[in-house]
This record gives structure tokens, sequence and C-alpha cells, in this order.
């Protein structure tokens, strides 16, 4: 079976995702050297409780409480009750692609050695994982900062073999689940409770989830962008090389040339190069490669501030095993996080923004010049009118949620912590969004698929024109799935379908196979 090997410095954004998506049939390890930097760390723990030393969260209580010295014989019940009293979660349950995810990065963060956390309790948790045991874990309660503490101390909680878990599909007590795997609840020592819940583990699986996701509807909206640009018989000029080089953004750039590429030798676009009045098109098709291109900026500046993240220490104390040094910080602070997710929230955002606007004009016959709501039997039949509404009530909700969660911040802990990130709520709006926008897309198809019915008929000639290769490669795969649409039948299922291949990525797929990768 595959490994995943995890030392805390090496893992890519990439490799996460593959191993949440293919869960079961990817295992998590340690390499050799991260497991030489946890057991020094926890040696350094120990003599240090040993010696008697008062250390923050070890030999302390936590927060407000730090000026509370514990007896050494009440260190281990410090431990458990942290992990007791932090369950504190309210919400539906966590999606749990997001659930797989903070544990991989959970163990990734203590695999580089400076969380003083004991090596049998990170195998513990690697078998856990490798069991196929997720634990359910409520999604409100994080504010981000001191981390996500109540969805980490869910995650712990399971691992206790308390609280709720998912086990061969089947939802029982997490005691169950590990007595079935003849694994005895884990046995909290001193600073590792701590060392479990304090970090950005729920907010950086969500962003590292929507990252990757997100570089792929790039491009499928670039494929539905064009479909769309061929169906209402727009000019490339607007797409020149030499337009976009005179502003050098990069996302520009690449949009443009993908455009481009996938247009290429399309006879519709010949069909009205020397006889269309129009001398430019409305901005929804003429500024494509500006708004497409703005927003994979954004989504590259937000995956290199995750990808950043995934392999940080976001512990508190951190321990310096070399230097027999621990030392008390903010890492744990998910601003970073919270910021690069308001802004990915954004830049998503604007993709729906604007193809819902070329839904509209593809839908619109005063301003497609195709048959009104791509129906010839309008009246009798309402054609896709309705799916625009959709694709509006979507993007009006994209609106409210991308008001960025970063900005407010409520005092916790006696006003101990008085600036928290509210990161997992960036999080998890984003994660709204991002599903938003992906149907958003998935409606352009559906509606593209539909229009290009009508304009790959040259109407004066009776001819059958062709759409660019990468534009016609789409439109073939998406006609495989679902046929054109003579008489009004229950959209949501096209809609559904046309969903499930922009999330799997199948229809990018399908046309990178016809003309190559796109940028």
């Amino acid at each position: 079976m595959e490994k995943l090997q995890l030392d805390g410095n090496s893992l890519r954004i990439e490799e996460l995702y593959q191993t949440v998506k293919s869960y079961n049939k990817i295992q998590i390890d340690f390499t050799k050297s991260a497991i030489k930097s946890i057991k020094s760390s926890r040696h350094t723990v120990d003599e240090w409780i040993k010696n008697g030393d008062v250390i923050y969260g070890i030999t302390t209580g936590f927060g407000e409480f730090s000026n509370i010295k514990i007896s050494l014989t009440d260190i281990e019940k410090l431990q458990e009750n942290l992990i007791l009293s932090h369950s504190s979660g309210v919400g539906d349950p966590l999606p749990l692609d997001v659930t797989r995810a903070m544990i991989i990065l959970r163990l990734n963060a203590l695999a580089k050695g400076y969380s003083g956390i004991r090596y049998e309790t990170l195998e513990f948790i690697k078998n856990f994982f490798n069991s196929g045991i997720t634990p359910i874990i409520p999604s409100k309660g994080s504010v981000g900062s001191s981390g996500d503490l109540i969805p980490l101390s869910h995650m712990t909680l399971s691992f206790l073999g308390k609280g709720k878990v998912l086990y061969q599909d089947v939802l029982m007590d997490a005691s169950l689940a590990l007595k079935k795997l003849n694994l005895k609840p884990l046995k909290l020592k001193a600073k590792e409770g701590l060392a479990l819940i304090n970090g950005t583990q729920m907010m950086t699986a969500y962003a590292a989830l929507i990252v990757h996701e997100a570089i792929r509807l790039c491009k499928i909206a670039d494929i539905s962008a064009a479909m769309t640009f061929e169906a209402l018989k727009g000019t490339d000029t607007a797409f020149d090389a030499r337009i976009h080089k005179l502003r050098p953004h990069k996302g520009q750039i690449e949009c443009a040339e993908n455009l481009r590429k996938l247009i290429s030798g399309s006879e519709i676009r010949e069909s009205h190069r020397f006889n269309d009045p129009r001398v430019q098109d409305a901005y929804s098709l003429r500024c494509i490669p500006q708004v497409h291109g703005a927003t994979r900026d954004a989504v590259h500046y937000a995956y290199d501030i995750i990808q950043t993240e995934i392999n940080s220490v976001t512990d508190n104390p951190i321990i310096f095993a070399k230097e027999k040094v621990h030392l008390e910080g903010g890492n744990f602070h998910g601003q970073p996080i919270a910021l690069a997710l308001d802004f990915l929230a954004i830049a998503l955002s604007e993709l729906s923004n604007i193809a819902e606007r070329r839904i509209e004009r593809m839908l619109n016959g005063s301003l497609s010049g195709l048959p009104r709501f791509l129906t010839t039997r309008g009246g009798l039949n309402s054609g896709l009118m309705i799916a625009q509404y959709t694709a509006a009530a979507l993007v009006s909700e994209n609106k409210v949620l991308t008001h960025p969660a970063s900005v407010d911040s409520i005092p916790t802990s006696a006003n101990q912590e008085d600036h928290n990130s509210m990161g997992s709520i960036s999080a998890q709006k984003c994660w709204q969004i991002l599903k938003n926008v992906q149907t958003v897309i998935a409606i352009e198809l559906l509606t593209a698929a539909q229009a290009l019915d009508f304009s790959c008929l040259d109407i004066k000639t009776k001819k059958v024109m062709k759409p660019g290769k990468g534009t016609n490669a789409a439109y073939k795969f998406l006609r495989k799935h679902f046929h054109h649409i003579y008489d009004d039948r229950i959209l949501y299922e096209d809609i559904e379908k046309a969903l499930n291949l922009v999330v799997d990525g199948s229809v990018l797929k399908a046309t990178e196979n016809a003309i190559g990768k796109l940028k």
C-alpha cells in the first residue's frame, strides 16, 4: 500500500489532497529523521519535569490560569481535563475530508519535533487514522487563536475513546471502534493534550482542500467561458497576446493563452471574423482574462500562504531540544490563514459573478441572437430560464459570504486572549463559496452546451460549424452525459450531472486530452 511519509517539512498540498481523497488507500507514517526529532523533544520535556521546572501548560494551568502551578501528581489529569473542558463545539459535523486532513496536518506539525509529545502517542494516532476511523467533530466553536482549540479537542477526544466516530461507514462510540481494532484508548502524558490542540489545523485543512480545488476550477472556468464565447460568437481580439503583455499580470496572461488555445481552429469564430458589425464584446466576454486572471493570482497567493502553514509549528510553548529552551509565543494565531481565506473567498466569488452574467447573455434572446432561453418552443417550454435564477441566487449568497471574518475579533479567556483571528469562520465561508462557484460554472457549462447546439449551425448556409479544438472536446464530452433539452425536464438532474463533472475534474481532463495541459 502506498505511504505518505511525514517529516514536518516537506508535505505538499497535492499530497494531502490525494491522501484524503484516497482514504484507506494511502497510509501515513513518519520518517526516521522525524522520529529522532520527536524523541529528542520529548526527552527534553521529561528532564524539565524531573527537575521541577515551571513551564506553561506542562506544570501550570492554561490561559488566565497560567499563574497556577500544577503538582506533579496532577500533571496527567491536567492534560485530560484540558481536552474534556475544551470539547465544547456545536453545530453540524465537519466534512469528513476536512477532519481527515486535520489529523494528517496535526501529525505533520508534531513530526517536526518542537512540541514535546511522545512518539508512542503519535504512533497511536497514526494507527488510528490508518485503521479508517474518522472522528465526528462539531463545526462551530473555534475563534482561530490559541489555534483551533475546540475542533482539535474533539479530534483528540476520540483518541481517548470518547465521543463519536465513523468506522466502516457506521456511526458509533469511539470506545467501540477502538475495541473492534484492539486499540486501548490513549492516555495523555505531560504537555500532550496541549500539543494536540494548539494549532491551526482545522482552518488549514479547509484551506488546503479549497485551494487545491480552486486551482482546477480556474481552468474549468476558462473552459466554460470559452464555450460561452463561441456560443455568443464573440470576437477574440481581446485575447490577443500583445494586449496582455502590456499589462503583464501572470494570471491574466495565462487565462488569455488558455482561451486562445481552447478556441483555436474554431469554424464558428471564422464565420463572422470579417462581417461582424460589433467592434467589441460586453465586459463578461471581453474582460475574461482580466477577471479570471486576477482570481488566478489570488488563488496562487493563497496557495503559497497555505503551503507554508502546513509545514509550520503552530504550538505553544515551543520546545528547542538542542538548546534545552522552551519559548512561549503566538504561532497558533490564525491570522495568516484567515486573511488568505477571506481573500480567496472574494476571488472565487468573482468567477461566479462574471459567469452568471455570461449565462444571462446566452439566455437573453435580445443579447444573444439565439432562441429565447435556448428553447425553440418558448411559452410551452421555459427552457433554461430558471437555471439563471439558481445561478443568481448562489452569486447573491456569495456576496454575503465574502464579508471578511478576519476583520472581527472578540476577546476570550478573561481578555488574556484579546485578539482572535476568526479564521475558522473564514474557512467555512470560503468552503461554501467554493461549492457555490462550482455549481455556477456547472450551470454555465450546461447552458453553453445548449447554446452551442444552435450556434454550430450557420443559418445562411445550413452548414454545421465546429467550435475550437478545446471547446469542441468539452462540448462533446458534456453531450455524452446529458443531451439537448428539446422539451422541459427536471433541470436539477442536469445541473447535478454537470456539477459532478466539474468537481471530479473529468471535464478538464477530457479537454486537456484533446489540446494538452492548460495553464
